[in-house]
């Protein structure tokens, strides 16, 4: 144990999207301090009682020491846009140096986060970890997946999540908005089955594996809501909140909406078309009962809480 009766976790992207919940879980928990990796001073987590170590991942050798004294690591942070490049820099070379540091310093549980984007097109139907081998099409995808080597190697526990969805989502619903104004239809009759998972829920989920004896490292897990849902469903959803314009009456052969996709000029790709309607989910029980968390059986049933403000970044993405 560290600082007294406390344990200390390391954080990575604990300012964003899923890793701000993460950290709010932490600090709110007596049993854990709190060490926050960034290039720059979070204010609000430090006023909050978290630690801060000067870090960033794209330079490896500023992580030197990162990990000393720590008992855990929580490794939530990656590049998803830039060049092949830049995301090497961060999602290959410094996860690597992150991994090589916890080894070195004997952190005893470290889990990573990465993404089901790693298997590539599908469609998906189900599948456990190791029935489908991963096959990126991205140097986001292709990068985090070479992380995740890395990750094995040092033990840890890769949660492999699809769709995150909830306060702070600035891709799913605003990609989802957009195609609607592309392709005005019911796509494929809303049949596409897909994983997804409430940022809130992904959060407990994480935190969770820190005390998770029956959660073996190393492994990869799939780490979305065990039940998948149809794009009709969440249309219908975010149509019922006020987040989207109401669905027209039609319905679209896949062929056909790839054919109004193409004639748009939209700017969400046919390969973010098919993550987002067609079928791409993957069996995620197992890490739930293994690390003991309950879920509720419905995937959506934040959404009440997320509608407002989805309303408002969805209005304010739209074009003018």
């Amino acid at each position: 144990m560290t600082h007294g009766t406390q344990r200390r976790v390391v954080l990575t992207g604990a300012t964003g999207f899923i890793g701000s919940r993460v950290a709010e879980l932490l600090l709110r928990d007596p049993a854990w301090q709190v060490r926050v990796v960034a290039r720059r001073p979070p204010e609000a987590l430090i006023g909050a009682g978290a630690q801060w170590f000067r870090a960033d991942l794209a330079a490896p050798d500023s992580l030197r020491d990162v990990c000393v004294g720590a008992d855990a690591v929580l490794h939530l942070a990656s590049l998803v846009g830039g060049d092949a490049d830049a995301c090497t820099a961060v999602n290959v070379h410094g996860t690597a140096r992150l991994m090589a540091e916890a080894v070195r310093s004997g952190v005893r549980r470290v889990t990573q986060l990465s993404t089901a984007a790693v298997y590539g097109r599908g469609p998906h139907r189900g599948p456990e970890v190791g029935d489908v081998e991963p096959s990126p099409v991205s140097a986001a995808s292709s990068t985090r997946l070479a992380g995740e080597r890395a990750a094995l190697d040092a033990g840890a526990v890769v949660l492999r999540p699809g769709l995150v969805l909830g306060a702070g989502d600035r891709w799913v619903v605003p990609a989802l908005a957009e195609l609607l104004r592309s392709v005005p239809a019911r796509w494929d009759e809303g049949r596409g089955l897909t994983s997804l998972v409430a940022v809130e829920d992904l959060a407990r989920l994480i935190t969770a594996t820190l005390d998770a004896p029956g959660l073996p490292g190393p492994s990869v897990q799939h780490a979305s809501h065990p039940r998948p849902v149809r794009s009709g469903d969440l249309l219908n959803a975010l149509v019922a909140h006020g987040v989207l314009p109401a669905v027209p009456d039609r319905d679209l052969s896949w062929p056909s909406c790839l054919e109004h996709l193409a004639a748009s000029g939209s700017r969400v790709s046919r390969r973010q078309f098919e993550l987002l309607a067609q079928d791409n989910w993957f069996s995620s029980e197992r890490v739930w009962r293994l690390a003991e968390v309950p879920y509720d059986p419905d995937p959506l049933h934040h959404m009440a809480s997320w509608a407002p403000w989805y309303r408002a970044h969805v209005r304010a993405a739209a074009p003018g």
